[in-house]
């Protein structure tokens, strides 16, 4: 008995363990599960290729741009590329702005205004960095009849003998190439990312162009006639030079009226296309482009006129629109002021509509030839003008510390 419940338990032990049991024990087949495998790499935003790179920093919101370009050189270079910016065209996610860079005393200082989302013009204090870059004969130079370009978010403020680079995001400055020829009251324009100047001189009729990227200054071509005084707009491709006086030859036949006409440089050609007359004749004050358009205000003495001029070489409708003349409803000015000298105007294309602010030179003289008393008269008025509905409104008034500035349209 002892023999056979021996033989009986050995065959239970052998053949009837529980998979539970046998689990404790150890699978001498190897074991692959238990090598170590590293994890697979990790994927970093720095790692991605450009086009991802950009695709991702193009969705992020206004307010965190500006502390991209301090990350490190590479997200400097894709934010102020092209790509990036019609990333965020294509998204809706650029705003048109009108921004005024004012010169007072104590420097510079800049302010913007989103028409049709801004109740008034948020400054954007002193510029950052001002002392360590501008010294005071180039402070001089701005100063007087300082004009503005701007080129994505670039601000280039352009003097007689001196050019500062604003950033419209942070507003620090930097030194840029001062134009070749000496200019005071030129005309400028941005045509391709380029800057063209032209005008403002009394010796030459040289037009110069500016290449932002390789910060340098060249003479492309020579105007019909010497202009002081004119004022600059660009649409598909031309560059205006509009109004302002007609130099005299050095014989001293002194300066001639060209106050309500422009001359017209097709830019890509090379070439000069036929000049064009102001309908209705005074003296051009102010030009800015829109659209397909450009638009001029003049003034006549006693009135103001403002007429849209159509700068569209594309044809519509088997009709080609090109130098089309349109008189349009004239600005609303109070009664009280006097169209003389006093009043500078300012104009700027914003989207579909048209800014055009008057800031009056000195008020206190102005009010004292008038003979009249200065309550209730604002030194500085900023009006809107929508070319969809062919009407004027009032925009956000101008921060009081105004005096001397000048304005550009920036899409930021």
């Amino acid at each position: 008995m002892s023999s056979s419940s021996s033989s009986s338990s050995d065959s239970c032990n052998s053949r009837h363990f529980s998979w539970l049991m046998k689990s404790c024990f150890p699978d001498p087949r190897p074991n692959t599960s238990l090598h170590y495998h590293p994890p697979p790499p990790t994927t970093t935003i720095s790692s991605l290729p450009d086009d991802l790179l950009l695709d991702l920093l193009s969705r992020l919101l206004q307010s965190s741009l500006p502390s991209l370009s301090h990350v490190c050189r590479r997200w400097t270079h894709l934010i102020n590329s092209c790509e990036f910016y019609d990333l965020r065209r294509r998204r809706g996610l650029l705003h048109f702005a009108v921004f005024l860079v004012s010169f007072s005393d104590s420097g510079l200082f800049v302010a913007n205004y989103k028409v049709g989302h801004d109740c008034h013009w948020r400054t954007t204090s002193f510029l950052s960095n001002y002392d360590d870059v501008v010294s005071p004969a180039s402070y001089s130079a701005l100063s007087s009849h300082a004009r503005l370009a701007a080129i994505g978010r670039w601000i280039f403020i352009i003097g007689k003998t001196a050019m500062l680079r604003c950033d419209a995001w942070t507003g620090a400055l930097t030194p840029r190439s001062k134009m070749s020829v000496l200019r005071k009251k030129f005309a400028v324009a941005v045509i391709a990312g380029k800057i063209y100047v032209a005008g403002g001189s009394t010796r030459t009729a040289a037009v110069e162009e500016y290449d932002p990227k390789r910060n340098a200054w060249r003479v492309v071509c020579h105007a019909p006639r010497m202009r002081y005084g004119c004022v600059g707009a660009a649409v598909d491709g031309v560059f205006y030079v509009i109004g302002g006086l007609k130099i005299g030859t050095a014989g001293g036949t002194g300066a001639h009226v060209y106050a309500s006409s422009m001359d017209l440089y097709d830019v890509e050609a090379r070439r000069w296309l036929r000049s064009r007359a102001v309908p209705g004749g005074g003296c051009v004050v102010a030009a800015c482009s829109s659209g397909d358009h450009i638009y001029i205000l003049a003034s006549h003495a006693v009135e103001l006129s403002f007429w849209r001029f159509h700068g569209g070489r594309k044809i519509e409708n088997h009709h080609v629109n090109f130098g089309e003349w349109c008189r349009l409803k004239s600005p609303p000015l109070p009664t009280r002021i006097q169209l003389d000298g006093g009043l500078r105007f300012s104009c700027v294309g914003v989207g579909a509509k048209v800014v055009l602010i008057q800031i009056m030179g000195c008020i206190d003289d102005l009010l004292r030839r008038g003979g009249r008393s200065g309550r209730g008269v604002k030194d500085a008025l900023v009006l809107v003008y929508d070319s969809g509905g062919g009407e004027w409104s009032r925009g956000a008034d101008l921060p009081d510390v105004i005096r001397r500035a000048a304005c550009v349209c920036v899409e930021w």
